[in-house]
């Protein structure tokens, strides 16, 4: 399946009206992407039936969901996302760091089910998946795959998880409860920095024309979602907290991963002049460095350029360390370092609750935030955003498997030697600032990737490198919520019209 073919019509009739019975069988309607990105846009019904919804449950009702507004919180008289501000008694810095909340996404509680349902919708309403027939493949390290799975339960079809084995157990655990079959969750070598393996299995697997690949590292809808729906979530919040007009929005910080999260970027970019940052692991530095290796900052993916990466309009990279990030989980994370917060550092407890709520990849957007706003001298007018894709309820058994490296036990010195090396301590080493000629090396690191190992052509890999191709992207999304609004309409229920 050629990526870059976006569907702009319906392109098998049978298996759209298939579809169409389908949906209209188990009651399934389906939102629009300018409806998840001001979900008060959405109709009354649609809402109510939103909030009925068992948010833990393969409901589908749960898919007017699939946004960020959910426990939204009241800002300067707005709506806006849930969030929590870091006080500079926890960063160090003078900048307001301000962090969106993902975990409050229904089903898996991380903000992929909303990448998983853009990769998949526009290949329903057009016809080119048949939920009656295909089985959805879902490559990913961790939460993209379970939130394909939520919403292959949803539509009542196969939904298979392809993730590297070392992920953390928790995301093994959901999916055994998930999956309709256990062989629907296929492990392949590594951890978070096989990707390729990933790619092998899902290759192998394309051979059966049934299995439809949604690979999320290629899916330009991914893409646009964030583009539009995070980004605009985003400026929501930049907006309610500017509210005086003093403050500039001065960067956007998101680990590279698929790269969906990051095109939140572009759209602030546009609207802000926001400098669009990209968190990666030192342990594997492959846009700072050209290098390789293995780290365990979960949910990111690397040692590859995803194709849906705007490289060329990211202004930033910055380097974080899983020793950081495995280090900072236990200190937020367990009762010694959460009194020493309080006690030593006189950190209130709604932050300290908002702190130990942050998962892995949370965590090291965080410190990206800060060693920008260290590297760019960044001032109290200042806001960064980032994200925090999911929860520390993920990691768990992560936190367990860190502590027994530090000997079993963590007590006060250990959360203050934490809190100095990596937040009051930390530096702004391993950032790298992209001019011209640094933001075509990163491009050119795509090459090996996607012209040699997954044949895209050369052609549609160069076009990527200019940003009218991307600005062009944006005109797909009023052509998907159209097709979204016909099958709405074909399927016939009330609340679709």
């Amino acid at each position: 399946m050629n990526p870059f073919a976006l569907p702009s019509r319906v392109v098998d009739p049978g298996a759209y009206v298939a579809t169409v019975a389908h949906l209209r069988e188990r009651g399934i309607v389906l939102p629009r992407f300018s409806e998840l990105a001001a979900p008060d846009t959405m109709p009354p019904a649609a809402r109510r039936r939103a909030a009925e919804a068992d948010r833990n449950a393969p409901d589908g009702r749960n898919l007017f969901g699939v946004h960020w507004f959910n426990n939204a919180m009241t800002v300067g008289g707005a709506s806006v996302p849930s969030f929590i501000e870091l006080p500079a008694s926890v960063t160090g810095v003078a900048a307001r760091i301000v962090v969106l909340q993902g975990r409050h996404f229904p089903m898996i509680h991380a903000h992929k089910v909303l990448a998983a349902y853009a990769c998949l919708a526009p290949r329903l309403v057009s016809g080119m998946f048949d939920p009656t027939r295909h089985r959805a493949v879902w490559p990913s390290t961790g939460n993209y795959c379970r939130g394909g799975v939520a919403i292959s339960r949803i539509l009542g079809c196969r939904g298979v998880a392809v993730l590297p084995g070392g992920m953390s157990a928790e995301r093994f655990d959901w999916l055994g409860q998930w999956v309709t079959d256990p062989s629907d969750i296929v492990r392949t070598p590594g951890t978070e920095s096989n990707v390729k393996e990933i790619y092998d299995a899902c290759a192998q697997m394309a051979r059966d024309e049934e299995n439809f690949i949604l690979n999320q590292f290629s899916e330009f809808p991914n893409y646009l979602a964030h583009y539009a729906i995070t980004g605009a979530a985003a400026g929501t919040l930049f907006e309610a907290l500017n509210a005086s007009g003093t403050l500039s929005l001065a960067a956007f910080v998101a680990g590279t991963g698929s790269a969906g999260t990051i095109g939140a970027g572009d759209w602030l970019k546009e609207r802000y002049g926001a400098r669009i940052v990209a968190m990666e692991p030192v342990e594997c530095p492959t846009l700072l460095y050209n290098g390789f290796g293995e780290h365990n900052i979960q949910g990111i993916g690397d040692k590859h350029v995803p194709l849906i990466h705007n490289v060329t309009n990211t202004d930033m990279i910055a380097g974080v360390s899983d020793v950081a990030t495995d280090d900072l989980a236990l200190l937020f994370g367990s009762e010694a370092g959460r009194a020493y917060l309080t006690e030593r550092r006189g950190i209130d407890a709604a932050t300290i609750e908002g702190l130990s709520q942050l998962g892995l990849s949370g965590i090291g957007n965080v410190l990206a935030a800060i060693k920008t706003a260290r590297r760019l001298d960044l001032g109290a007018n200042d806001v960064i955003i980032t994200v925090a894709t999911d929860g520390a309820a993920l990691y768990g058994s992560e936190r367990a498997q860190h502590l027994a490296r530090k000997g079993g036990s963590y007590d006060r010195i250990d959360a203050a030697e934490a809190f100095g090396q990596h937040l009051l301590g930390g530096d702004a080493d391993h950032v790298l600032e992209l001019d011209h000629r640094a933001r075509q090396r990163v491009f050119n690191l795509g090459y090996y990737t996607w012209v040699e190992q997954q044949g895209i052509s050369v052609e549609d890999f160069e076009r990527r490198r200019h940003q009218g191709f991307w600005k062009g992207l944006a005109a797909h999304l009023p052509v998907f919520d159209e097709m979204i609004d016909r099958m709405n309409r074909d399927v016939g229920i009330a609340d679709a019209a």
